[in-house]
């Protein structure tokens, strides 16, 4: 075990006069970033990404400056939710995000590379760095409210996030199955490790209803977001519906077209942290 130096910039000891601020990389010189919020889930698959984007859609028609940073670099959907095929392009000053129709800005690996379609079969630290440098290197201007979209589970992604990036807060994705609730309680308590605060819970594919009987059916199962949202202390929560009129539009690249009303409560809390 090396010495401690007593210059964190340099240290690699683990000390209880570290500032864990220190790790933080610094935003492009140009970027002035209010508020950064990561969505993040425990496991994929549970509509992690829509909401990212509905956030981003509710916080813009606020009148707010946005942006959305995809830090999902293997499986990046945030360009094809807001029908964005424009390649980032790149000057003196850092790379420029790509600006959705309604004056969202986005930054996605898809943006960079000329083949979407292409897998991306890097190691975790590229991975991370890339992350990283989406932060660094890419000239956001003023933002209002960032919104991270975070891959699933707590890896490197999720670490270098939360160590490089000022993050205000993390919005929680889950799905009623009990498999679920239990993977997603691992992000939160990486959260909370973290130190980051748990601002909303968002149960998503919730019900569906039925458009003929107006009934609601648990197609996954009774909720339980009273009962994770109680566990996490957090007050701020809400249950989105089984949409296939939500698909579509993320099919068709016309999420900015979707009725985002349903989040309302999950944006009142990140706006009041």
């Amino acid at each position: 075990m090396s010495e401690c130096s007593h210059n964190c910039s340099t240290c690699g000891e683990s000390c209880a006069k570290r500032d864990p601020s220190s790790l933080i990389e610094p935003s492009n010189s140009l970027s002035q970033i209010k508020k950064v919020i990561a969505v993040v889930s425990g496991k994929g698959g549970v509509g992690k990404s829509s909401v990212t984007s509905m956030l981003a859609v509710l916080a813009r028609r606020k009148g707010f400056e946005t942006a959305v940073l995809d830090a999902d670099i293997t499986g990046p959907s945030i360009p094809r939710a807001f029908g964005v095929t424009a390649r980032a392009q790149g000057g003196e000053d850092g790379i420029y995000p790509v600006t959705t129709k309604t004056g969202i800005k986005i930054m996605s690996l898809n943006l960079l590379i000329d083949d979407p379609s292409k897998p991306v079969i890097w190691r975790g630290p590229v991975i991370a760095g890339a992350v990283k440098q989406f932060w660094t290197d890419v000239v956001w201007g003023d933002v209002d409210y960032m919104f991270v979209d975070m891959p699933p589970g707590t890896g490197d992604v999720p670490l270098t996030v939360f160590q490089s990036l000022p993050v205000d807060g993390i919005i929680v994705v889950t799905s009623p199955q009990e498999l679920v609730s239990m993977i997603v309680e691992k992000a939160v308590q990486m959260a909370e490790i973290m130190n980051i605060p748990i601002l909303g819970i968002v149960e998503n594919y919730s019900y569906f209803k039925c458009p003929d009987c107006g009934r609601e059916h648990s197609i996954f199962g009774p909720s339980r977001l009273d009962e994770a949202a109680a566990k996490s202390g957090v007050s701020a929560k809400t249950r989105l519906p089984i949409d296939p009129g939500l698909a579509r539009l993320c099919d068709e690249g016309r999420l900015e077209d979707c009725d985002p009303a349903a989040l309302e409560t999950i944006f009142d809390a990140l706006s009041k942290n």
